[in-house]
């Protein structure tokens, strides 16, 4: 029998496709010789062979259309975990001012990711970096967040044990994202881009740790008929414990 709620497949399963979609990406670019593989010795030749950043394995078709669709979806989807995460917090000790900040960067980094995949980089270079900034900038915010969120809510009692894990993660993505930026400025950029593979990687595993929590948690879409009100009808989000013997 099924232990925990169904939620907690999404954050996991989320991760899961969207690291498959960029290295789909990834492997269009390579066959159609837009980009170096990862690992080999970097070198342009004639025009060809760009460094396998993530954004410039995304620029030309057709690949860029598998990037876009891939960071669309991810943004919205990744948006939707954001919400459902604050709600989660919502009725906890944790200050509602942080709780809801988290959810306002991680919301923008969102944003950021529909100017990245949307804007390439050879045609709108300043839309589509400062989408990149809002990403990984927001989006390392919002990892820092969530892992003091973690230990301060210690949800069912596993907020050390999260929390830790989430640190260690929050911290390889800041190291990654500084030497990302560091190795780009000095002209490695076979290296920055593994470093920009390995921050994404990483990333995407922090937001599949959220299913740690969501297992607890069944979230349910109420409409109710408001008689006399302004309003016929409203919607609302509940949040309520799941209980495995309710099934």
């Amino acid at each position: 029998m099924w232990s925990c709620s169904i939620w907690a497949l999404l954050p996991p399963v989320y991760s899961a496709f969207t690291a498959a979609g960029l290295w789909v990406v990834y492997f269009v670019a390579v066959n159609h010789q837009t980009i170096a593989p990862l690992g080999s010795k970097y070198k342009r030749r004639n025009g060809s062979f760009y460094p396998p950043y993530i954004s410039v394995a995304g620029n030309s078709p057709p690949a860029s259309c598998i990037f876009s669709e891939v960071m669309n979806l991810a943004a919205f989807v990744g948006f939707i975990l954001a919400v459902l995460r604050y709600l989660q917090l919502k009725h906890t000790v944790v200050s509602q001012c942080l709780n809801a900040g988290g959810l306002l960067a991680f919301s923008f980094a969102c944003f950021g990711m529909t100017l990245v995949g949307n804007f390439q980089i050879f045609t709108e270079e300043m839309i589509h970096n400062f989408g990149t900034l809002m990403t990984f900038g927001l989006g390392t915010l919002f990892c820092w967040v969530q892992s003091y969120i973690t230990l301060r809510a210690n949800l069912k009692n596993e907020g050390k044990k999260a929390g830790i894990l989430r640190f260690l993660l929050s911290g390889s993505i800041t190291l990654c994202m500084i030497l990302y930026f560091s190795l780009m400025a000095q002209g490695f950029h076979m290296q920055a881009a593994q470093c920009q593979w390995a921050l994404v990687m990483f990333f995407l595993i922090f937001l599949s740790t959220f299913g740690i929590e969501f297992r607890h948690n069944r979230f349910d879409i109420m409409c109710t008929e408001h008689s006399g009100g302004p309003e016929s009808l409203s919607d609302s989000l509940e949040v309520s414990r799941y209980q495995p013997d309710q099934l």
